[in-house]
């Protein structure tokens, strides 16, 4: 169990960490490079963004990381959520 543990620790750090790749997106464009050099580095922080993640998906497990990748989808951030009856 031990193993399993931190393969699943290690796949949701590299998701949460993903966002660093994206956020840096925004911070970009305000950066004092040519607009050539900007380009491949937005590209560059997109592919190891998905990267990233993908790969902590992978870690995670299938049924993990559909829950995490739900948490993260900023549509289903405002819903309201269902209370289940046993």
């Amino acid at each position: 169990m031990k193993n399993k543990n931190w393969k699943i620790k290690l796949g949701i750090f590299l998701m949460v960490f993903s966002g660093v790749f994206f956020a840096a997106l925004l911070i970009i464009p305000f950066l004092d490079f040519e607009s050539k050099t900007k380009i491949t580095i937005s590209t560059v922080s997109v592919i190891l963004g998905e990267i990233v993640f993908w790969s902590g998906g992978l870690l995670v497990g299938k049924e993990l990381f559909m829950k995490y990748k739900s948490y993260l989808n900023p549509v289903n951030w405002f819903k309201k959520k269902k209370k289940e009856i046993l």
